[in-house]
């Protein structure tokens, strides 16, 4: 270097980190765009979820309504069907769970045993069981011969489990939220 040149290195310090900034900032618009097409669509989280008026159901009667791909069966329990489901040994279940511990409490707190929320689908191969049918006058799988309870215990036939209750919440007294 000769002496009437000056030192740049301080110059060429702020032009390495200058550089190193616009390239990190350009890799993270870069990334940001990949990262976020990994979530789920708004579409799809409004299909996560749907909102059943429990009203519209007539005592006896029974719901059938498609959630995640799945059949929902919402039945409106007599008090005749709650009795027998109440009065079952929980001795005698193949996958022993006690009515009131499939039903989930209302907005009160209190649990209303007339409505029983389930995903109405067969616990040994998936298949869609006929409802008020069977030997205990609950659900009946034609598949394999499953039978389940009117509290959907599964009571005789191969499949291992009671059928599944899926998440659900209860928004007002006669509303409630699946998903």
């Amino acid at each position: 270097m000769s002496d009437n040149q000056p030192d740049d290195g301080s110059k060429r310090d702020f032009i390495f980190l200058a550089t190193g900034a616009v390239a990190a900032a350009g890799g993270a618009s870069l990334a940001w765009p990949l990262v976020a097409q990994m979530g789920k669509a708004a579409d799809t989280l409004a299909a996560g979820s749907i909102e059943i008026d429990l009203s519209k159901i007539a005592e006896g009667q029974q719901l059938k309504m498609l959630w995640r791909g799945k059949p929902v069966f919402v039945r409106h329990r007599t008090a005749a069907e709650i009795e027998v489901a109440e009065a079952v040994e929980l001795t005698e279940l193949k996958d022993p769970e006690a009515d009131v511990d499939r039903l989930i409490a209302g907005p009160s707190g209190a649990v209303n045993q007339k409505y029983l929320v389930m995903v109405g689908v067969c616990t040994h191969f998936g298949c869609v069981p006929v409802g008020e049918a069977g030997d205990f006058e609950g659900w009946y799988c034609p598949c394999h011969g499953s039978h389940y309870d009117t509290s959907g215990r599964i009571r005789k036939g191969p499949a291992p489990k009671n059928m599944v209750i899926p998440p659900y919440e209860y928004i007002s007294d006669n509303v409630i939220k699946v998903g």
